[in-house]
């Protein structure tokens, strides 16, 4: 009997050297001795030397004069939390996709060529948000209404998101507690409805109290975080774009690259195609222009020399389209036209 523990415990002490001590150690030489820079996360150092990313993990970029990498689902806010990788798994069938796309869209999309209206897809939607009540005499409801009865998921997810809105939408509760009686009322199983609960009813109510407008906060152009009824901006352009869009079927506009819209399976590409990239020029070259007081279509043509320098498809070209690192892009930039620090981006 005490012959075969011997033996067990001699497996056991063997098989805890070999794969706990020996294997890893193995692969940590031969990591470190022909490839460290990778076998250390691919780390890419600022002028201080100092860790700013990986080449393999993207990270959020929002300033117009950088190049934003394609939406991520992992985490909240910005997403590309590492530790909540992951996608949003919706169908193609699955109304919420349809509205974080539309969304996605309505801040970016051009016309194909000249515009009919003279004005940007931004502004003519604008115009139209301004102008939907007179231009729809038989609704019974303001368009902002209209909205979160058509789109009441994005609705819900307005509510619940990181930003200051579910606080906004409680503090209604308690100034209209009609309404919440009301819901309740409608809802017995749920006495104590979260701001979340009442997402369709809050928009209701603020439609008639402020028609035409829509609940902003931090407004564009204001220093201050405060809380405005706004008739246009970024909030207007992306979440009515869609209703603006059924009712234009017939307006001819630029597509979009797939990438700029649709998240990754990971949500931590750090890659978008040099398609993207290129839709994405005007704006950087633009911001850049302002910022240096330099000529725009001397920056553009720079940066599009750049964009190309730095594209590569996978496998040495072997395989897929031509895609560029957001990080090492951005970098380059900043490097080349500015120096302040991406702990600003």
């Amino acid at each position: 009997m005490s012959q075969h523990v011997r033996a067990n415990l001699w497996l056991l002490v063997l098989s805890l050297v070999l794969c706990s001590v020996l294997y890893p150690l193995v692969l940590w030489a031969v990591g470190q001795t022909i490839f460290p820079e990778r076998a250390d996360g691919s780390l890419i150092l600022g002028k201080d030397g100092k860790p700013v990313g990986s080449r393999l993990i993207g990270q959020p970029f929002t300033k117009d004069e950088y190049f934003q990498p394609r939406p991520s689902l992992a985490g909240s806010g910005n997403g590309y939390n590492a530790a909540a990788s992951g996608a949003s798994n919706l169908g193609a069938s699955n109304p919420a996709l349809r509205a974080r796309v539309a969304q996605a869209l309505g801040t970016i999309v051009k016309y194909r060529g000249k515009s009919p209206t003279g004005n940007t897809v931004q502004k003519d939607i604008e115009l139209w948000f301004q102008q939907w009540s007179k231009n729809h005499p038989t609704e019974e409801v303001g368009i902002v209404a209209k909205w979160a009865d058509t789109y009441s998921t994005a609705a819900t997810n307005w509510v619940k998101t990181d930003k200051p809105y579910g606080a906004y939408v409680e503090a209604w509760q308690k100034a209209h507690p009609n309404e919440v009686k009301a819901f309740v009322g409608d809802h017995p199983d749920n006495p104590e409805p979260k701001p979340e609960d009442m997402a369709s009813d809050f928009f209701k109510s603020y439609s008639k109290e402020h028609p035409g407008t829509w609940p902003s906060y931090a407004p564009e152009g204001k220093t201050e975080k405060v809380w405005q009824n706004v008739k246009d901006g970024s909030d207007i352009q992306s979440f009515f774009f869609d209703m603006w869009r059924q009712e234009h079927a017939d307006a001819d506009l630029e597509e979009v690259p797939g990438d700029m819209v649709m998240a990754s399976g990971s949500g931590l590409d750090p890659h978008i195609t040099l398609k993207n990239a290129q839709y994405q020029l005007d704006r950087v070259a633009g911001a850049w222009a302002d910022k240096t007081k330099g000529d725009k279509d001397k920056l553009r043509q720079e940066i599009e020399n750049l964009l190309r320098e730095k594209a590569e498809a996978p496998l040495g070209g072997l395989v897929g389209v031509k895609l560029v690192n957001v990080l090492e892009v951005n970098l380059a930039l900043r490097d080349r036209y500015g120096s302040q620090s991406l702990a600003a981006k």
